[in-house]
């Protein structure tokens, strides 16, 4: 029997399971391709590898004239490793060309990726991006910030109209906004610089915090006492940032609020913030207005909106964004009822 041992390119050398070890150890010979990266680990633990350096077109011949010289016993194969990160595995090809050859096969996975895995092939990837591709390599920081806000809407309006497929493509196009921009901090040495790694690090460690019900055996009674730890947490973490950035200064509920964000989110999210930190509410209106004064402002209507849909559990931002689909089918209705 030929046997046709896959391996994961995201899994260490010599990381294989039992079924695979057996395989390597009671077989007649054990062929590889010049350069394949689980020689040196198998040679390593006492498997005999024979490297068999083929043309194109001969590898299907030589495997048949292997497996007819060992008989009864078993021949392995190691079967080459995707061409580039994301390529595509070559052994259900190389299985059909045998079968069509006369010689059945049976493909054996010797390891398997760990969740999150494939993560290394976007890795890879955009290494290999960076320095072979023109527009990709002249990238920086500034001119990559508009994706930071187009590719999240364009996931939410996946999101929105129910497209899940379309929705986990745009989860790419996110991703790959976090994996570019922490590839080109990678490349600083000006003590400035960073690796996806260190992103990563950053935010599992800010969750291990933020979570003490979780990691450090602290009880709580439900979500809003998770919500009533997360906030004091993360108000520790402001006051910590802000002394250690310029020394003792006063801290601010609103202190890490992104002022670049949609304004009804803003205006949500600063509302938030101060009735979470207990702020009376009458700092809703200007010092001299009255609530019924500010009403002539528009602006202030649509603060006191956004007021009203916290109160009702509601975010203004989807709100209207709802309501703006609403009134496109509704004008999109009336085009198809009036053609011009």
């Amino acid at each position: 029997m030929l046997i046709l041992l896959v391996t994961s390119p995201r899994v260490a050398p010599g990381l294989l399971n039992l079924l695979a070890w057996d395989a390597l150890r009671g077989a007649a010979r054990v062929l590889a391709p010049p350069g394949h990266p689980q020689q040196a680990a198998l040679v390593a633990a006492g498997i005999d590898v024979d490297l068999m350096p083929v043309a194109d077109g001969e590898l299907v011949p030589k495997l048949a004239e292997a497996a007819a010289a060992a008989g009864p016993r078993d021949v392995v194969w190691l079967t080459a490793p995707p061409a580039h990160p994301g390529g595509l595995d070559q052994e259900n090809a190389l299985r059909a060309a045998l079968e069509a050859h006369g010689l059945a096969a049976e493909v054996l996975r010797g390891s398997a990726d760990l969740p999150g895995g494939h993560l290394l092939d976007l890795v890879a990837t955009m290494t290999i991006l960076r320095q072979q591709c023109p527009w990709d390599a002249k990238q920086t920081h500034a001119s990559l910030a508009p994706h930071l806000l187009e590719e999240p809407y364009e996931a939410l309006e996946a999101l929105e109209a129910g497209d899940h497929q379309a929705f986990r493509d745009e989860l790419g196009d996110v991703l790959l906004q976090v994996m570019f921009h922490a590839e080109v901090a990678s490349e600083r040495d000006d003590g400035t610089g960073y690796t996806i790694d260190e992103v990563a690090d950053g935010i599992v460690a800010k969750l291990v915090r933020r979570h003490p019900h979780v990691f450090a055996g602290v009880t709580v009674a439900g979500a809003d006492d998770v919500i009533a730890n997360w906030d004091e947490i993360k108000k520790a973490e402001r006051a910590e940032k802000a002394q250690s950035a310029a020394g003792p200064a006063p801290v601010s509920a609103l202190d890490g609020v992104p002022f670049g964000q949609p304004s009804l989110s803003l205006a949500r999210q600063l509302q938030q913030r101060a009735a979470g930190a207990g702020l009376p509410g009458h700092l809703l209106t200007g010092p001299d207005e009255t609530a019924e004064a500010a009403g002539h402002d528009l602006g202030d209507q649509l603060f006191a909106l956004v007021s009203a849909a916290r109160a009702a559990d509601l975010d203004p931002e989807l709100e209207l964004r709802a309501a703006a689909r609403r009134y496109a089918e509704r004008v999109r209705a009336w085009e198809q009822a009036h053609p011009a």
